[in-house]
């Protein structure tokens, strides 16, 4: 599950990268990096190893 968590943050956060830089999709892009936030800062409190 860990695991998981930490591959859709890293896609949302390569999502929002793109959005960035090459499109612009308003907010929703910045949806997906709060998103990708919330799932790196939960994964580190848990502590858990890969």
């Amino acid at each position: 599950m860990g695991n998981l968590l930490y591959l859709v943050a890293v896609i949302l956060i390569i999502l929002w990268a793109i959005g960035y830089v090459g499109y612009n999709a308003g907010g929703l892009i910045h949806i997906l990096l709060f998103i990708a936030l919330i799932a790196v800062v939960l994964r580190l409190i848990q502590g858990r190893k890969v």
